[in-house]
């Protein structure tokens, strides 16, 4: 009997699991639609004025001239391109930095006891709270917003690095010890793959927090980008162009989370066999 019933538990595993994506995929697109139909139906009675807010339609329309009508001197897709391009050099600069500097404060004490007091004093600065050294630094050009969007970025790389560092086995350590890694042959080639799913869920924290930062550094700071394109629609009282601005932001994000939720199951997975 346990044979028979085996097989069946492992066609019923697969089936659940493909139910459960359905009824998921139905609420997001329920979810979706409600709003939206909330949205139609508040500018379509007149219950807010269009200067406040705009239709989805108006929004959309404003979209599709924002992709070939420059505004603020440049189209919707070169605005985006500016904040991908802030973003993902400033990105890079925390992962580069927040993730060995992570293992190496899991991984030696005196390093952990030399740079804890700086970080954990660093780390509860607000983001936005270096826009005026940012602009001293790099005035109001292309690089004025990367100290921000570092800053919001870093924390997490160095917290979930170091806290896989403390995860892992010790008895690993001692065999790579034993096998003659040292140095950055410990940090690469034992360290840096026994924390990498910790290291990837602090990846997609820090990605979320990074777009967040640069958008509210270019709503202060800057000459290109989302975040400006908002400013000056909101300077020129335009809702329809400050929407479409948030709108781009919103899908952007959620695309970039999307992305680094896939690749943390991914590497969950790989991992687990």
């Amino acid at each position: 009997m346990a044979t028979l019933g085996a097989p069946a538990r492992a066609h019923a595993a697969p089936q659940a699991l493909s139910d459960s994506a359905a009824w998921r995929t139905i609420a997001s697109t329920l979810g979706v639609a409600t709003f939206i139909g909330v949205w139609v139906a508040v500018t379509s009675l007149g219950l807010v004025p269009p200067t406040f807010l705009p239709s989805p339609t108006a929004v959309l329309a404003r979209i599709v001239d924002l992709t070939h009508e420059p505004y603020s001197g440049s189209l919707l897709q070169a605005h985006l391109l500016a904040s991908l391009r802030k973003f993902g050099l400033s990105y890079l600069l925390a992962v580069v930095i927040g993730v060995p500097l992570g293992l190496l404060m899991g991984r030696f004490r005196f390093v952990d006891w030399l740079v804890s007091p700086v970080f954990e004093g660093l780390r509860f600065i607000p983001p936005i709270a270096w826009v005026p050294f940012s602009i001293l630094w790099f005035g109001t050009g292309f690089l004025a917003p990367t100290l921000v969007i570092f800053a919001g970025a870093f924390s997490p790389c160095v917290l979930n690095a170091y806290r896989g560092a403390k995860l892992i086995d010790r008895q690993l350590i001692e065999a790579a010890q034993t096998l003659g890694a040292r140095g950055w042959t410990m940090l690469g080639q034992v360290m840096l793959p026994a924390a990498l799913p910790h290291i990837v869920a602090g990846l997609r924290v820090s990605a979320g927090f990074g777009w967040q930062s640069l958008i509210g550094a270019e709503l202060i700071v800057g000459s290109t980008g989302l975040g400006y394109m908002i400013v000056q629609g909101e300077s020129n009282l335009a809702p329809a162009v400050v929407i479409a601005g948030m709108a781009t932001i919103g899908v952007v994000g959620a695309l970039i989370d999307y992305t680094m939720r896939a690749l943390e199951d991914w590497i969950r997975r790989d991992w687990g066999r």
